[in-house]
């Protein structure tokens, strides 16, 4: 995997391939797509992202890439989670991601903070996906013009959820949209 764009562009991260891993990440070609679609609302310089099933960190790098200097990264496998702060170790910023390894609606549930954009990349299998939307609502956990991103498989629908904008779609995976004007 690759950093898309911004000032580390180019620069790979990941797993080496020699070992299998649980992780599906995002394709090269939505995270550009999506990542375009924020750049048109935000700056980055001025965001609070939390990447929530976080896998290597690649939304998270992408952001950081690009300015962004207060990111919460969410994973709850530990080899994920060691080789992402190892990753952004080496990239030279680990002083602007905080790297939790713990289950992603724990954190939900335990949180006080509010972000800007809230990005999740659950396993397409998660049973539940739609308590994302749902616990983010109830938590308060979007900023004023805040926005949700899940990510799912085409198989899934997230429209009945509070906060519903838009889904755009990309091959197999789906991306829903969600507001904080719930």
């Amino acid at each position: 995997m690759r950093i898309i764009g911004g000032s580390l562009k180019g620069r790979k991260f990941g797993p080496d391939g020699k070992k299998k891993w649980k992780t599906r990440p995002t394709t090269d070609r939505a995270r550009e797509a999506i990542i375009n679609t924020l750049l048109n609302r935000y700056e980055p310089e001025k965001v609070r992202f939390l990447d929530l099933f976080a896998g290597f960190g690649g939304m998270s790098f992408e952001w950081a890439s690009r300015g962004c200097t207060d990111i919460t990264s969410i994973e709850n496998y530990s080899g994920c989670v060691r080789l992402a702060k190892d990753t952004a170790k080496e990239l030279g910023i680990e002083e602007h991601i905080q790297f939790l390894r713990m289950d992603v609606f724990q954190y939900l549930k335990g949180n006080k903070e509010s972000f800007d954009i809230i990005f999740a990349d659950p396993p397409y299998s998660l049973p539940g996906i739609e308590r994302i939307p749902e616990m983010v609502a109830e938590y308060e956990l979007l900023k004023e013009s805040g926005l949700l991103i899940v990510e799912h498989s085409n198989q899934t629908t997230l429209e009945q959820c509070p906060g519903f904008e838009e889904e755009r779609k990309y091959g197999q995976s789906v991306f829903s949209f969600f507001n904080s004007n719930h």
